[in-house]
């Protein structure tokens, strides 16, 4: 067994090796105070036949007994991925993925477990360090060690992998991944934070990172195994070279067709008809094919890009494609947008609930309630595929979730706003960055609904090619831009800042200052789209749409809660069913009621105020006669709440019996002369 400590921020990690999992090509065990994580790597020794990417998976898994827990529901056991699964999963497996060798071909399969939470740090970070462990470790071609860290902004001060608590605290929340002296992946967000803000955040990692690397080389010198040449050509030479020539010319004139569709067609076209010539020539020569036609074109595209500093549509390096905003299309809807960016196109629509409609998430760190969800839709037709439709794919979740964190600080608190809000983009065409499309339909679709958001937010992707020391960065890159580019950095913010940030790379790292040049692009970027989108609506609708629910939200006595709700519930029940509404009351006395007809709800907030009212020395009610005694007559003044009117009080002129001035169900307005200590009510009867 092989294991090292090291101080990091408030509490000491450390990587352990050589106790568990040993039947797997190699395994670590990583631990921050008590969160622990087990990452294993296991591998096929043969190439995959028929695929020419690496086929890499990567599953993180939490197990309930990490934070001592039972599964809820009614199966006992870890079931489908969640949806913070998914994400880390993901998180995993963008850092890693770039760094392997172009041409390996060998499946591999990345498994991390939670084994034990503290229910204070995430165990995303750790995981990270996890996996590029056990990979330097083991046979398999990866070679370059990366290590992760989050990083906290808090009064002005950075801190290393803030506490859940601390993050509610923190200006920013970021996660960075790095090498030695560059960086490989960032995902974050941050509350209208700075550019400048940001690059410190990144700056700040970057020392803490290369320690880490440090500690795993450390291991891997004293644990790892031999390294396996395992990269084997996906084609040889000479086939290539017979396939490029049948080519010909014909790949120059489709990269100066300026329009999508007229591109893949074309390349469509002349993949087929080189198949046809080479029929025989291999087993697999359609993807032999496609795959020469795709490393050309990557080629030539980066070549116009680096040396003529062209782009495939013909537009300026930081050109931002023509904006068209749309709002109001869906009538029954409660809020909806059209967002247009070049050939991107979003279909935002805000629908409002009450909290009932709450998403309820159930993990190891506790029960709690989402008010606010984006979900992210990418139909096959959106990029003119045909597909099956088998569920939400981890990359919908992934830019659902990015969405919605660019929009949840610019969101009304629940106290001034008290409704369950969900916006759905549905993406009707993609050629690039979709998911900053989604932030920018769901913000002009909120202010259609009506939603008191602070302000408008917008997002961008900035693209890099890199090579021989030669860089240029491209604004609202192409869905071909990302394909054969080296970075799809996505930045979404307001004009006074930054709130959604994620970098992805397909190098081996990118200097900081570099990723700070990206981000000044991207301000101006957004700047651009927010005047655009301000332009279609500046401000939040005045009113919500009329068919939204209609919510009240005030407070009773906690002493009172009892009352209105009654015996059984039988009170609180008989409101619910006259007035057609939805009554949520808090142990602390706050009452939220919903309903779809502004009246009933207003009538039922009535309702439950009269219930609640005190009665005041000196007021005039309206009551009703309950009960007549040979003394008086009981008179209800409020639900549940009657004073007596003494017979001497019932009239100016003498009475001789209650029945000849008042009789049982008779309304008469009544005034309080006065409450004695023992809470009894006494009126007078006014003429």
């Amino acid at each position: 067994m092989h294991s090292l400590t090291l101080q990091v921020g408030e509490k000491e990690l450390r990587i352990e090796t050589g106790r568990v999992a040993k039947q797997a090509a190699a395994a670590c065990m990583v631990s921050y105070g008590d969160t622990i994580v087990l990452v294993c790597v296991s591998y096929r020794p043969d190439p995959t036949k028929g695929l020419d990417f690496l086929p890499l998976t990567v599953d993180y898994r939490e197990l309930s007994f990490a934070a001592g827990k039972i599964p809820g529901g009614f199966i006992k056991r870890e079931t489908r991925p969640s949806e913070s699964e998914i994400l880390i999963s993901r998180l995993i497996d963008r850092p890693m993925r770039p760094l392997f060798p172009k041409g390996f071909r060998n499946e591999v399969q990345i498994i991390a477990n939670l084994l034990s939470s503290d229910v204070e740090h995430e165990p995303d970070a750790f995981c990270i360090i996890g996996a590029a462990t056990a990979l330097l470790m083991s046979e398999l071609p990866f070679t370059t060690p990366i290590a992760a860290v989050k990083v906290g902004l808090i009064n002005g001060k950075y801190i290393i992998n803030p506490t859940l608590d601390q993050q509610k605290e923190s200006r920013l929340n970021i996660i960075v991944a790095g090498t030695q002296d560059s960086v490989v992946m960032i995902e974050g967000e941050a509350t209208e934070a700075s550019e400048e803000e940001v690059a410190g955040s990144i700056k700040f990692a970057q020392p803490e990172i290369a320690r880490i690397i440090d500690m795993e080389e450390e291991i891997v010198k004293d644990a790892g195994k031999e390294k396996v040449d395992l990269v084997k050509s996906y084609i040889e030479k000479p086939l290539y070279v017979e396939i490029e020539n049948a080519l010909g010319t014909t790949i120059d004139e489709i990269l100066n067709l300026k329009d999508k569709e007229a591109r893949e067609d074309s390349t469509y076209e002349l993949i087929k008809a080189t198949i046809d010539k080479m029929q025989g020539k291999d087993d697999e020569i359609e993807l032999k094919v496609k795959f020469v036609v795709d490393e050309i074109m990557r080629a030539k595209m980066r070549e116009k890009v680096l040396k003529d500093k062209t782009r495939l549509d013909g537009r300026g390096l930081t050109e931002v494609r023509p904006v068209s905003c749309e709002i109001g299309l869906l009538p029954r809807t409660h809020g909806s947008a059209l967002f247009t960016r070049g050939q991107t196109q979003s279909l935002a629509v805000t629908t409002l609930g009450t909290a009932s409609d709450e998403q309820r998430v159930d993990d190891i760190y506790g029960e709690e309630s989402k008010s606010f969800m984006l979900h992210y839709n990418f139909p096959p037709f959106s990029v003119g595929e045909v597909r099956p439709m088998r569920g939400t794919s981890r990359r919908e979740v992934g830019h659902g979730v990015l969405a919605e964190r660019a929009i949840l600080p610019v969101l009304p608190k629940e106290t001034e706003f008290p409704y369950t809000i969900r916006l759905v983009s549905n993406i009707l065409e993609s050629n690039g960055s979709s998911s900053m499309a989604s932030v920018c339909g769901a913000s002009l679709a909120l202010m259609d609904a009506g939603v008191p958001i602070k302000t408008a937010v917008s997002g961008i992707s900035v693209g890099l090619v890199k090579e021989a020391g030669r860089y240029v960065l491209l604004s609202d890159i192409l869905g071909a831009e990302d394909h054969y580019g080296d970075m799809d950095f996505k930045v979404a913010g307001t004009k006074d800042g930054i709130t959604a940030i994620q970098l992805d790379l397909k190098t081996r790292g990118l200097p900081i200052d570099v990723l700070a040049e990206a981000m000044q692009l991207a301000r101006d970027a957004r700047l651009s789209i927010l005047d655009v989108m301000n332009s279609t609506i500046s401000t939040p609708r005045s009113e919500l749409s009329k068919y939204a629910p209609k919510i009240v939200v005030f407070s009773v006595p906690k002493a009172k809660i009892g009352e209105v709700i009654g015996p059984g519930g039988k009170m609180i029940r008989k409101i619910i069913a006259e007035n057609d509404v939805e009554i949520d009351i808090d142990d602390d006395g706050k009452v939220t009621i919903a309903g779809d007809n502004r009246q009933n709800v207003e009538k039922a907030q009535e309702a439950v105020q009269n219930i609640v009212q005190e009665a005041e020395v000196g007021k005039t009610y309206i009551g009703k006669v309950k009960r007549i005694m040979t003394f008086g007559a009981f008179v209800e003044i409020l639900p549940g709440k009657e004073g007596l009117v003494h017979i001497s009080k019932l009239s100016r002129q003498r009475v001789k019996r209650v029945e000849d001035v008042v009789k049982i169900g008779d309304e008469i307005v009544v005034k309080v002369a006065n409450i004695d200590d023992q809470g009894r009510i006494n009126l007078i009867r006014k003429e």
